[in-house]
């Protein structure tokens, strides 16, 4: 049996997720249209529109359905100039100036809030970031569904949120805004989205992504995560335990309670991804980016890491659904093929 350990990559579609695309699929309609089938539609959207904000504490936000949250990083970060840091996401980074300090437990430091992109959480060490008030724009993707957060709380003008990361489908995400902020149009054409996004809206997603949201909420208020953070925590003792020269990054920071990022300085994280799925455990090295590639973790190297431990680093993210065998049987695993490692180096 395959054991799935790479959840900050995107987490299987929930049953409520699926559940609620397979009904969309029989509203016909185009929501921009006006007679009744439209309106079916236009009523399916907003009703999820404001099943998200629910779940994400926005309540009287404007919520920007995009095709996914890369996009939304381009509609809110396209044309201005913000500052961040090399522990962002590559899709934020690729829009900013990497001028903002970041301390060796991955804890970014803002002077300028209202000129400042800042992650919530990262997708591969899962440190957590404090937002300052008035912050411009803050990347919610990882943290949406596994923290107590809401964004009307954080006080940031824009967010960016996306459904795979929390159980719903792929291909759909969305920018939070603060009612008043203004956001420029990238794509254009029928004026949807409140005429910051044209395009006919992706029905289907949207309220997958609705049903996820709520499923996901519904988790965090049951203790779900605290659970796993008590998982991840083993993890982590099991592996140190075993290779008492194991890096483990972020460690000394608040992270995301299903987030482990780890290394052992001359042991390429490409090998321990491909030894680990050989083995039947699926994990990564780094974020899921760049058409699969596996190259040196940026994240780590702007922590301080040098290029040997940046290079070996991998990241095991769990579920709500992992379990105390999945996390033992990984630990083995790993463990033996460390030790065979070290046998060939030594």
């Amino acid at each position: 049996m395959r054991v799935y350990l790479d959840h900050n990559a995107t987490t299987p579609l929930r049953p409520e997720a699926r559940a609620a695309m397979i009904a969309a699929m029989d509203v016909a309609g185009n929501p921009s249209s006006v007679h009744a089938e439209g309106r079916a539609a236009k009523a399916l959207i907003e009703k999820s529109r404001q099943t998200i904000a629910i779940a994400l504490g926005a309540d009287g936000a404007d919520i920007i359905f995009t095709s996914s949250a890369t996009e939304a990083a381009a509609l809110a970060l396209k044309g201005r100039d913000l500052q961040g840091a090399a522990v962002e996401h590559d899709a934020v980074r690729h829009w900013i100036r990497e001028d903002l300090a970041v301390d060796p437990e991955g804890r970014v430091t803002v002077a300028d809030p209202a000129r400042a992109t800042l992650q919530l959480a990262n997708s591969e060490t899962g440190v957590v970031q404090d937002i300052p008030q008035g912050l411009a724009v803050t990347d919610m993707t990882q943290a949406f569904g596994k923290l107590p957060v809401a964004f009307n709380w954080l006080g940031a003008e824009m967010a960016l949120i996306s459904a795979h990361k929390l159980g719903g489908p792929k291909g759909i995400g969305a920018l939070v805004v603060k009612r008043g902020t203004e956001v420029s149009a990238q794509l254009l054409g029928g004026g949807q989205e409140m005429g910051r996004r044209a395009g006919t809206e992706n029905t289907i997603g949207i309220a997958g992504f609705a049903a996820a949201a709520a499923a996901a909420q519904a988790d965090l208020d049951s203790g779900v995560w605290s659970r796993v953070a008590t998982l991840r925590d083993q993890l982590e003792e099991i592996i140190a335990d075993g290779a008492p020269d194991v890096i483990i990054a972020g460690k000394g920071a608040e992270r995301l309670p299903n987030t482990s990022c780890f290394a052992l300085a001359g042991w390429k994280g490409e090998t321990q991804v491909m030894q680990m799925d050989l083995a039947g455990y699926a994990i990564s090295a780094g974020s899921a980016c760049s058409s699969g590639k596996v190259k040196s973790s940026a994240v780590l190297t702007a922590m301080g890491y040098d290029a040997p431990v940046a290079s070996s680093a991998i990241r095991v993210s769990l579920g709500p659904q992992t379990s105390e065998q999945d996390i033992v049987g990984f630990a083995d695993k790993w463990l033996t093929q460390w030790k065979k490692f070290r046998a060939r180096a030594a």
